[in-house]
């Protein structure tokens, strides 16, 4: 909340929240952007602007020599609902000789746009209203778009990964040559593996695509993320289910990212996706309309004999995570006791504090207790490493060959630890427990490396 100070300059300067204002301080700099509300954290006598580039400024109202207004808020609006109004005329558009791409919004950050009531970023583009702020779209293919949910990507469960599921499939059974879903990066990773494992023998590419700041910021990357997406699906064979994010920090070029091998690595930065021990299928250039294959093994339409299987998810199905650390605790464990799965992510090579080796360490042994109670209720447990890179061995070190005596599950394997949890869940709500046991050391979707190299790590 400003301050009364400032609220009694807005009333002064017949200015408000959500105004588009010109601002000259007494020192002579300018500035143009949109009043914003003010941080909780900030000095209540500043005004906060969100400029062009899309980063807020604070400014002191005892700085300011001048303020006008350049489009207030109602007009501001009233813009934004004719614009909308159009888009399905402008859309509406088909050329036959284009291929025909579909594209599903569920909503996230490249759906989203600032609230100037609140200062945050909220999921409220329709997916007319992205079309129209993308029309180069349509120079590559005929493009059709529906919103089958608008949330951020945190608030996502199974039963969602089923309905985005069934939207894929009735695309498919239209004909469509290729699906882009829409979709907030912060769970993007995990809904890319889901489908990649509840759509086996897919006929046509599905793309995630997502975007690390809001559609209506000069800075986003929305843009050159989903015109990538479209250009690599008109002009390759690949023929199932990856990410298309920025490969840089510039709007140069866009990685196509394995479902099943993509992380998302910063919480903040454009190129915050990457491939873990795998390297991505390709890079586009947009602006050059130029693809380079990288890695050529995937799944070409060409190659597509056998018909779609669909298994989706048990949308009760109980699987945990839980990641190891110094100092567990039992009760820690005990938690998931007669959950269906949990995942470990376990220190190095897969592991888990469970040794005694002095007074210090007592506590180890109820650590241990508990995992095995927790493995005779039924749950079943499987290691991965917090390392990412790499892969889990329980073979060399003591603990980890009385993880595996204990039953602990996933020994050789170099999933990453939110794939292992999909996976797990996919297998246990469509195959009996003995199977799911035999599959999940199995590589059904890319998801386990035949070999582990350094080349692929990150720093390289």
């Amino acid at each position: 909340m400003y301050s009364e100070k400032v609220l009694e300059f807005f009333k002064k300067k017949n200015v408000k929240l959500g105004d588009w204002v010109k601002i000259k301080t007494k020192e002579g700099n300018l500035y143009d952007g949109i009043i914003m509300p003010r941080s909780e954290f900030g000095d209540a006598d500043c005004i906060v602007l969100k400029l062009k580039n899309g980063y807020n400024v604070g400014i002191s109202i005892d700085r300011i020599k001048s303020i006008s207004v350049v489009v207030d808020k109602k007009s501001r609006e009233k813009k934004h609902v004719e614009k909308t109004k159009d888009v399905k005329k402008t859309h509406a558009r088909q050329d036959e000789n284009k291929k025909t791409i579909t594209i599903l919004h569920t909503g996230g950050t490249i759906a989203s746009r600032i609230d100037y009531e609140s200062g945050a970023v909220k999921a409220l583009f329709s997916p007319g209203e992205l079309l129209d702020m993308f029309p180069e779209l349509e120079n590559y293919a005929n493009i059709k778009s529906r919103l089958i949910a608008n949330t951020l990507s945190e608030n996502l469960r199974f039963g969602h990964y089923n309905m985005i599921i069934d939207e894929v499939v009735r695309e498919i059974k239209r004909g469509v040559n290729g699906v882009i879903i829409t979709h907030g990066t912060d769970t993007m990773a995990y809904t890319a593996s889901a489908l990649s494992f509840a759509l086996e023998n897919l006929p046509i590419p599905v793309i995630l695509v997502g975007a690390q700041r809001s559609s209506d910021r000069p800075s986003s990357d929305a843009a050159l993320n989903l015109i990538s997406a479209v250009q690599f699906i008109t002009r390759t064979d690949f023929c199932e289910v990856a990410i298309c994010m920025h490969a840089t920090a510039s709007d140069d070029y866009c990685h196509i990212l394995p479902a099943c091998k993509t992380r998302k690595m910063h919480s903040s930065a454009r190129f915050a996706f990457q491939p873990v021990n795998a390297l991505p299928y390709a890079r586009v250039w947009p602006k050059e309309e130029r693809i380079e294959i990288i890695d050529s093994n995937y799944r070409k339409r060409g190659d597509v004999k056998k018909e779609l299987v669909v298994r989706k998810f048990k949308e009760h199905v109980k699987v945990g995570m839980l990641k190891a650390h110094p100092n567990m605790l039992a009760e820690e464990l005990l938690a998931f006791k007669g959950f269906d799965g949990l995942v470990i992510e376990g220190t190095g090579l897969g592991h888990i504090g469970i040794e005694v080796f002095d007074e210090h360490s007592k506590d180890n042994r109820a650590v241990e207790a508990a995992l095995r109670a927790v493995i005779e209720s039924g749950t079943i447990v499987v290691m991965t490493t917090q390392c990412l890179y790499g892969r889990v061995n329980m073979n060399v070190y003591s603990t980890g060959r009385k993880l595996i005596k204990a039953g602990v599950l996933g020994n050789l394997t170099d999933m990453l630890p939110e794939v292992a949890f999909v996976k797990l869940a996919w297998l246990l709500s469509n195959f009996e427990r003995n199977e799911a046991i035999k599959l999940l050391h199995e590589n059904l979707r890319g998801e386990i490396s035949e070999r582990s190299l350094t080349d692929f790590y990150l720093p390289r």
